[in-house]
């Protein structure tokens, strides 16, 4: 049962983006790449999929939410203000379940010594929080 943590695809350049940036959508290569996560995650249980409120999160997700039938959970506590700490604290209560995370960079550093985490990359988590695979 592992916990999947997302990273949302890309969207863009945020000091191109004129706006709130949590209103900033996924590009052409973002909407690819949140379809491509539907094959690729479809060897995994998924019980639940939580997101960041970002609608680059939101939007990264939702392609594996309708494949699943599953609705998105909208977490405020996975929103780049408070991944830091609430986020970290929500990733390490699901530790055990088989449910996917879609947040931003930084949300990695719930795990030991994690790798580069690009964005769209995916984060095979166990039980311990210890990285299994980087898909």
């Amino acid at each position: 049962m592992p916990l999947l943590l997302v990273r949302h695809a890309s969207a863009g350049d945020r000091a191109q983006w004129v706006g709130d940036d949590r209103e900033r959508p996924l590009d052409k290569r973002g909407r690819k790449r949140a379809e491509e996560l539907v094959a690729q995650l479809e060897p995994y249980p998924i019980e639940a999929i939580l997101s960041s409120p970002a609608r680059r999160c939101v939007e990264t997700v939702e392609p594996l939410a309708r494949a699943r039938g599953l609705e998105i959970e909208q977490r405020s506590e996975l929103g780049e203000e408070l991944q830091a700490t609430e986020g970290v604290a929500l990733v390490r209560s699901l530790a055990d379940r088989s449910v996917v995370v879609c947040g931003h960079g930084g949300l990695e550093q719930v795990l030991a010594d994690p790798p580069r985490w690009k964005k769209g990359m995916v984060f095979v988590v166990g039980p311990g929080l210890e990285l299994l695979d980087v898909l």
